[in-house]
């Protein structure tokens, strides 16, 4: 069994992974791990930003460990929010405000096309490797769906008809950027076994 710390402490993304494990590979969660600490995300780049993570991490443990960035990349707004997609209208880091401002700012916007980028880093023994993973769509009108979380009720993955919100999590990883990128690294956790 492979155990690596996923350096997050939001819950819905701890799920998503999860439900993409094979069954020879075991995550612990940041709390689960008893680090209770906010990373700061203090780079232009996605790509630094999960490094900066999953670097802090090992550091701080000394254990194998991966951490994700993703951003909702805008092509009308210029890749905005980008980095910047959790903290988009605010560090108080609220999906609804996010979303809100979001629709705002495309208002009267003809080309709604859009992605989701990830971008996962692991630390394995020292080393950092990364993988990203990008799902196409374009924004909604208005939100629609329960499911999900951030601007997952705005976003329509290419190849079907309903928001990321609208989907259960089996439906979701078919299309789900994160899911792109994990299969990346597990693929590559296979060939280094």
């Amino acid at each position: 069994m492979i155990e690596f710390i996923f350096a997050t402490h939001n819950p819905n993304k701890v799920v998503e992974i999860c439900s993409l494990l094979g069954e020879n590979m075991h995550i612990i969660s940041l709390d689960e791990a008893g680090l209770y600490e906010d990373i700061p995300e203090p780079y232009d780049t996605i790509e630094a930003n999960a490094g900066e993570k999953s670097s802090v991490i090992y550091r701080l443990t000394g254990k194998d460990c991966f951490s994700e960035d993703t951003g909702l990349e805008v092509d009308s707004l210029h890749g905005a929010p980008g980095v910047h997609s959790a903290r988009y209208a605010g560090p108080q880091k609220s999906a609804g405000d996010n979303v809100a401002l979001l629709l705002q700012n495309m208002l009267g916007k003809k080309d709604r096309r859009a992605q989701f980028r990830t971008v996962i880093s692991l630390f394995l023994h020292g080393q950092e490797y990364q993988f990203e993973g990008i799902s196409r769509g374009a924004i909604t009108l208005v939100p629609s769906g329960d499911n999900g979380f951030g601007y997952d009720p705005v976003f329509i993955p290419d190849g079907s008809d309903h928001t990321f919100a609208e989907m259960d999590l089996n439906e979701k990883n078919k299309f789900s950027h994160r899911a792109k990128a994990f299969s990346k690294l597990y693929a590559f956790l296979k060939e280094k076994s």
